[in-house]
C-alpha cells in the first residue's frame, strides 16, 4: 500500500522542505523496507498539514494518509488523538480518517532528539554540554520549553555547529538519531511505527 505522510515542518522555503522530507526519509529509512518508502509531503505550517492532508484523505483513497505534527502540548492519557486535536485546535477528524491516520511528534520534533544524547554529543562535536539536556526518559512528559532550551543551552559553546537553531540543525539531527532510541522513550512514536510497518507488510 502507498503511504502519504503529510508532516508539519519545512516553513515556506523551498530548500528546508527539501530538508525537511530528506531528514525525515532517512530517519524511516532505518525501519521500513528499502523500495517502500512513504512519500514525505513537507508542509509547513501546522494548519497547512492539517488542510492537505484532509484535502488528500479524499483524493487519494487507495493509499496511507497519514497527519504527523506536534501535539504541543500533554496528552491527557484518557485522550484519543483526534479529541487532542479537537480539544487543542478545534479540528474535525474528516470523513475516512481514524486513530492510524493521525500521529504525534510529542510535544514537537525536537523531543525524539532528546532520546539520543549520543547522537546529539557527536553531531554537536567538542564543547557539548550534554548534562544540559533534560534528563526524563519519558521524553514525552518534557515541556516545548525544556526541550529547546535544553538543545540552546547544551549547544551554546560547541565550537563548530554552535548553538541550535530549528532551521540550520533540525532536519540534519533528525536524519542521524536512531528510531530504537526514540520508539522506546516515546509511545506516540511507537505507535506511528508499528503502524507504517504494518501498512508496509
Amino acid at each position: 500500500m502507498k503511504i502519504r505522510i503529510y508532516v508539519e515542518g519545512g516553513g515556506d522555503q523551498h530548500a528546508l522542505k527539501s530538508k525537511c522530507r530528506a531528514g525525515f526519509r532517512m530517519f524511516f529509512e532505518k525501519v521500513l523496507p528499502q523500495g517502500r518508502m512513504p512519500s514525505i509531503i513537507a508542509c509547513g505550517s501546522r494548519n497547512k498539514a492539517f488542510s492537505y492532508f484532509c484535502t488528500a484523505i479524499k483524493q487519494h483513497r487507495n493509499a496511507f494518509c497519514v497527519l504527523l505534527v506536534d501535539s504541543e502540548s500533554p496528552i491527557r492519557n484518557s485522550a484519543n488523538r483526534w479529541d487532542h486535536l479537537k480539544e487543542r485546535d478545534n479540528w474535525n477528524k474528516p470523513d475516512g480518517a481514524n486513530e492510524e491516520n493521525i500521529h504525534f511528534m510529542v510535544q514537537c520534533m525536537e523531543s525524539w532528539f532528546i532520546a539520543d544524547k549520543e547522537c546529539l554529543a557527536f553531531f554537536f562535536g567538542q564543547g557539548f554540554n550534554v548534562n544540559a539536556i533534560p534528563d526524563n526518559p519519558n521524553i514525552e512528559a518534557v515541556s516545548k520549553a525544556d526541550i529547546f532550551n535544553g538543545l540552546k543551552n547544551s549547544s551554546r559553546n560547541t565550537k563548530t555547529k554552535g548553538k541550535y537553531g530549528k532551521g540550520s540543525h533540525s532536519f540534519d539531527i533528525l536524519s542521524k538519531i536512531s528510531p530504537a532510541k526514540v520508539r522506546e522513550a516515546s509511545e506516540h512514536a511507537d505507535i506511528l511505527l508499528r503502524i507504517l510497518e504494518e501498512k508496509n507488510k
